[in-house]
C-alpha cells in the first residue's frame, strides 16, 4: 500500500508538472487537506456518539443480554467455541458495532475477540488440543476476520455521514443497498466459511490418522 499511494502522488506531481499545472496540484493538495481534517472531527463526533451508546448499553448489561440472545448463532458460526468464552461477548459486541455500521467503533470489540480467540488456542496448545501449529490462525480467527469484514449493515452510519458531509441530498438513501449488499457479502462468507470449515477438519482427520 505505501508504494502504490506513493506511486501515485508521485506520478499526480510529475503529471502537473510536465502539463504545466504545478499551481492547480498545490491548490489541490492544500483544498484536499482541509477537507479530510473537517471530515475527521466530523466523524469523530459520529463515532464517539454512538460508541458512548454502545458503552451505556454494555454497562446496562444489554450486550450481555445480546450474547445470550445471539448463542445459537455463534454456535452455528463457531461450533468448537466454549459459549461461556469472554470471546463470544466481544464477538457478539463487534457484531453489533457492524450491523449498525458503526466500524470504528467495532475495532477494539474485534481486537479484543481476537485476543481472547489467541488465549483460548494457546489453552488448547498446552493441552495439546489445537489443530494448527503455533502462528496459524484458528478456524474461529478465520471465520471471524471473514465475518468482520463482510459484516451486515443496518444502517450504515459511516456511509450516511460521509454522503451528508459531502452534500448529499438524501444522505439515508444509501440504506436499502447496503443492507441488500451486506446481507448477500455475509451470506456468502457464512457459506465459504463452513466448507474451509469442514474441510479443514477433515485435513486434520487424516494428519491425525496417519501420524505415527
Amino acid at each position: 500500500m505505501t508504494y502504490l499511494w506513493g506511486g501515485m502522488i508521485l506520478t499526480g506531481v510529475l503529471y502537473g508538472v510536465f502539463t504545466g499545472n504545478l499551481k492547480a496540484v498545490t491548490e489541490a493538495a492544500v483544498s484536499s487537506s482541509r477537507e479530510a481534517v473537517d471530515l475527521c472531527i466530523a466523524m469523530a463526533g459520529i463515532t464517539a456518539m454512538w460508541a458512548g451508546v454502545m458503552k451505556i448499553a454494555e454497562t446496562a448489561g444489554l450486550v450481555a443480554a445480546l450474547a445470550k440472545k445471539t448463542g445459537p448463532l455463534l454456535r452455528f458460526l463457531f461450533p468448537s467455541l466454549p459459549p461461556d468464552s469472554p470471546a463470544c461477548r466481544a464477538i457478539s459486541l463487534n457484531f453489533l458495532s457492524n450491523i449498525l455500521g458503526l466500524n470504528w467503533a467495532a475495532t477494539p470489540a474485534g481486537l479484543k475477540a481476537v485476543a481472547c480467540l489467541e488465549e483460548l488456542e494457546e489453552e488448547r496448545r498446552r493441552k495439546k488440543e489445537a489443530a494448527v501449529p503455533r502462528g496459524t490462525a484458528s478456524n474461529e480467527m478465520c471465520t471471524f476476520l471473514i465475518l468482520n469484514i463482510s459484516s451486515l449493515q443496518l444502517i450504515p452510519v459511516n456511509i450516511i455521514a460521509y454522503r451528508s458531509q459531502y452534500g448529499s441530498v438524501n444522505p439515508a438513501a444509501i440504506v436499502g443497498p447496503a443492507v441488500a449488499a451486506t446481507a448477500i457479502s455475509t451470506l456468502a462468507a457464512i457459506v465459504f466459511c463452513r466448507i474451509m470449515n469442514r474441510k479443514r477438519r477433515k485435513s486434520s482427520g487424516r494428519i491425525t490418522d496417519t501420524a505415527p
